[in-house]
């Protein structure tokens, strides 16, 4: 929150249906010109978007968890198995 001060300001809004809906940029009191500053946002911007839209997260499905789980058991049950056979 910017309480009794003046900031100067940049909105970036994506076209078309993007990831997000738009991005704010605070900026320093800097001499440098509007032209540089706006591309600069959108340079930003649009990195973030291609790092974010890269390949998407695998989920694992019901039947691999599972098969997972059991093979996990029948790792366990083996060597409790062998414990018990070597006592």
């Amino acid at each position: 929150m910017v309480k009794g001060i003046s900031r100067r300001v940049v909105v970036v809004r994506p076209e078309g249906q993007g990831v997000f809906e738009q991005a704010i940029f605070l900026l320093r009191d800097t001499a440098a010109p509007r032209g540089d500053i706006v591309r600069e946002a959108c340079r930003i911007a649009n990195g973030y978007l291609a790092v974010r839209t890269g390949r998407p997260r695998r989920r694992f499905t019901l039947r691999q968890m599972l098969g997972a789980g059991a093979l996990g058991a029948a790792a366990a049950s083996a060597v409790w198995l062998a414990v018990l056979l070597i006592l």
